[in-house]
């Protein structure tokens, strides 16, 4: 790789795009092979329960309180904490909380595409 094919990324310049019902995303690194991704959920919001077949990922949480249920087991992500979600695992990132949460997503390889609906857990998760 050139040194002039690689250039600093920030939400202010990197493809955006909404998701759920009021959540924000942005790609800050979009290869086949990895995906770094930052999202934006306010209060109250949730994404589907899903798992990846291929996808292992992290999440990393930048700013506020995520819920992370990951095969029935509720994890509280606090700033500056994260959880590693093997490929297989059903997880579901949710904000119960009162302020926005901002987190990282890193993907080996992307799971754009790879992404399988999974039941909601009835207990251990309200």
């Amino acid at each position: 790789m050139k040194s002039n094919d690689v250039k600093t990324v920030s939400t202010n310049d990197a493809e955006h795009y909404n998701w759920g019902d009021a959540c924000d995303g942005w790609h800050l690194l979009k290869g086949d092979d990895l995906s770094v991704i930052e999202e934006r959920m306010p209060p109250g919001t949730a994404e589907q329960r899903h798992y990846h077949q291929r996808s292992r990922q992290f999440f990393y949480v930048l700013e506020g309180v995520a819920t992370l249920e990951l095969d029935g087991e509720v994890h509280t992500l606090r700033r500056g904490e994260g959880l590693h979600v093997p490929p297989g695992a059903a997880h579901q990132m949710r904000n119960d909380g009162a302020f926005d949460v901002r987190f990282m997503v890193v993907s080996a390889p992307r799971s754009h595409g790879d992404r399988i609906a999974a039941p909601l857990v009835r207990s251990g998760v309200e």
